[in-house]
C-alpha cells in the first residue's frame, strides 16, 4: 500500500500506559513535555493507523513478541522479538501485524502533557 493511498484505520490495538515523567523539572527547556512509555499489542490483522508522523513526537520502539510490519516511503519492513526502529522527525508510517499471533511493543516517546 503506498503513502498516498488511504491506510487502515486503528483496529485490534490495545495501549497500555505503562509510566510517565514530567520533563519540565529534568531537563531545562522541556516544560510541557513528558517522556512516556506504553505497550502496545496489535492482534493478527489489527493495524495502527492511519499513515502518521513523529514531527514533534520522538521516539523508539522495541518488540517483545510476535511481527509488526511498519509501511514508510512505500516499503514494508518486518521487525520481530528483540529488535526495533526509531520513530524521528522524518518518521512517517503505519503498523500492522500480518501474523498469527499478537504482538507486543514497547514505545517510549517524547510527548506534550496533555
Amino acid at each position: 500500500m503506498h503513502n498516498q493511498q488511504a491506510t487502515p484505520e486503528t483496529k485490534g490495538v490495545t495501549v497500555q500506559l505503562l509510566n510517565t515523567v514530567d520533563l519540565g523539572p529534568e531537563i531545562e527547556g522541556m516544560n510541557g513535555r513528558q517522556l512516556r512509555m506504553r505497550m502496545v499489542t496489535i492482534e493478527p490483522g489489527g493495524v495502527f493507523g492511519p499513515l502518521h508522523d513523529h514531527k514533534d513526537r520522538p521516539g523508539t520502539v522495541y518488540i517483545l513478541q510476535g511481527t509488526i510490519t511498519d509501511h514508510r516511503n512505500d516499503v514494508a519492513t518486518d521487525y520481530g522479538p528483540g529488535v526495533g526502529w526509531p520513530e524521528d522527525r522524518n518518521t512517517t508510517h503505519w503498523l500492522e501485524n500480518r501474523g498469527m499471533v499478537p504482538a507486543v511493543e514497547i514505545s517510549v516517546d517524547i510527548v506534550r502533557q496533555e
